[in-house]
């Protein structure tokens, strides 16, 4: 999705290159999850020249939402505890990340 928002509008081919850059990668495995972000109506394709080319059907904050919202709901059964608990425990929110989720738990807002 993160090469989707930047580029626009993309073919597979155009993400699996993209992706070849940060890691190996099947082409097939990019295609399957392009389908499956398509079902989930994450993405759109149209038909272009030799190509489906796809873009994304919401805002990277709204598709982040519900991707997390799913995720939530699928592992976690609806509760976000456990998931806040877990990325407290291994240590992948900083201090400032919590000072930060703290002000917004409060409802203040950044300035």
């Amino acid at each position: 999705m993160k090469i989707v928002w930047r580029l626009g509008k993309v073919t597979v081919r155009q993400v699996y290159e993209e992706m070849l850059k940060e890691r190996k990668i099947a082409y097939t495995t990019v295609m399957t999850m392009m389908k499956i972000l398509e079902t989930k109506k994450y993405l759109a394709k149209t038909e272009g020249d030799r190509a489906f080319v796809y873009h994304a059907l919401g805002s990277e904050r709204g598709v982040i939402g519900a991707m997390v919202a799913e995720f939530v709901d699928r592992v976690f059964n609806g509760a976000a505890k456990p998931l806040m608990v877990q990325l407290v425990e291994d240590r992948r929110l900083s201090a400032k990340d919590l000072a930060e989720i703290r002000k917004l738990v409060a409802g203040e807002k950044d300035e």
